[in-house]
């Protein structure tokens, strides 16, 4: 190979694009229980940790982009999950709130990380705390 640099064996944006479909594809079975899509999953557990946020609060937090959020917001609008409303303090900012069946799913979702850790055979529990502090520092490099 003339550029052994773009071997893709050599490359780590490669790795973590693999990971990354492999782990969405992991949570397929769990999410698909609960008619949710991975994207849709990560507003729920934001709306779990912490709800009745802006859309801004709520787009820092789950690192979706604000386009994607929209859609995401109007399907599980549409499911009944959740509803976008008029901050009563500020009317130029928009709240989102978990409905009583987004409460309830809740309880459903508990033991999905579990599952999903479970499957990761091969990483202790050491070595996913390094791996998330790793991809914390990529993630705060690249931002």
């Amino acid at each position: 190979m003339k550029y052994p640099q773009l071997k893709l064996d050599n490359q780590l944006c490669h790795r973590l694009y693999m990971a990354s479909n492999s782990v969405v594809r992991a949570y397929r079975d769990a999410l698909n229980a609960l008619e949710l899509t991975y994207p849709q999953y990560v507003v729920m557990m934001a709306l779990w940790e912490e709800d009745k946020v802006t859309i801004a609060q709520l787009l820092k937090k789950t690192a979706i982009d604000g386009g994607a959020m929209t859609q995401i917001l109007k399907k599980m609008t549409d499911k009944q999950l959740l509803e976008v409303i008029q901050d009563d303090d500020d009317k130029r900012k928009k709240l989102v709130k978990l409905l009583p069946y987004g409460v309830k799913m809740q309880q459903q979702a508990a033991a999905i990380p579990q599952q999903i850790r479970c499957q990761f055979s091969s990483i202790n529990e050491q070595e996913a705390i390094q791996l998330m502090t790793l991809l914390d520092k990529l993630n705060t490099d690249l931002a």
